[in-house]
């Protein structure tokens, strides 16, 4: 157990989340899709997932940029990430532990994944944005892998009217929805809800609420409620009955989890 993980609370802080009657802001987005860090050198950062409704804590995530890296011919930076009290679908060969190594790259328009490697049953597993099937799914996004879009306003791609979203039918779908007042952890901050429609799982839906500098206040995620359910064996209505519900082209999504870093502390 590392020191610095006691920044992040066990339990996660009450908040309020408010609409505003403002015009949503267009802001500069270069966190790496889905993982909060800036790939830029000198940048680390800590993050966290929470259970609802319990609150309580359970993946707690390190990231650190270590220097420069070249794949491919393509120039960006290398990230180290930990994860102590993985998810299941985060385990690599230690069960409380899992080590990760990231090639990414930061450019004026976009933000992408370039390799991803783990060590699994011993040996070192390297997945780079070459080999299709094998990357694409899990790190890749945008057209030819072109990565998640650095200056993002709103497109009118997702229309959001309280906890019912009318979404677009096409691929990489991610808009900004409108303006939020995010009021946690006793601050409270001006941003722009950013909605991901099932761009990495078929199911999936999360909100993104990032403020004027283009950071993270608040991460949501929100399951379609037939979703994986060959592993849960029930609807998320009944498995999570109390948590909050939205609907997507009429289609109920449950809220499982949360996710903040330690920018807000």
């Amino acid at each position: 157990m590392i020191l610095n993980m006691k920044k992040l609370p066990e339990i996660m802080p009450e908040y309020t989340i408010t609409k505003l009657d403002k015009e949503a802001f267009s802001v500069k987005w270069e966190e790496l899709m889905g993982w909060f860090i800036v790939p830029k050198l000198g940048e680390k950062l800590n993050w966290a997932i929470y259970d609802f409704p319990k609150r309580n804590r359970t993946e707690y995530d390190e990231m650190q940029v270590i220097g420069k890296a070249e794949i491919h011919g393509i120039e960006g930076v290398e990230i180290t990430a930990k994860q102590y009290a993985p998810m299941d679908c985060n385990k690599t060969d230690n069960e409380k532990k899992a080590e990760r190594t990231f090639i990414a790259q930061l450019t004026d328009t976009h933000c992408r994944f370039l390799a991803e490697s783990h060590i699994s049953g011993g040996v070192k597993k390297c997945y780079t944005f070459l080999d299709g099937d094998e990357f694409i799914p899990n790190w890749g996004f945008g057209e030819n892998n072109c990565g998640n879009e650095v200056n993002l306003s709103a497109k009118g791609d997702i229309i959001r009217n309280g906890s019912e979203i009318t979404a677009a039918d096409k691929p990489f779908l991610l808009d900004v929805v409108g303006r939020y007042e995010v009021k946690i952890g006793g601050k409270v901050y001006d941003t722009i809800c950013v909605m991901d429609i099932e761009t990495y799982d078929s199911g999936v839906v999360s909100e993104q609420y990032l403020d004027k500098n283009g950071r993270t206040i608040l991460w949501r995620r929100f399951n379609r409620n037939d979703w994986a359910k060959d592993r849960y064996k029930k609807n998320w209505t009944e498995i999570l009955p109390e948590n909050e519900r939205i609907t997507v082209n009429g289609e109920v999504y449950v809220h499982w989890y949360d996710c903040i870093t330690d920018y807000i502390l």
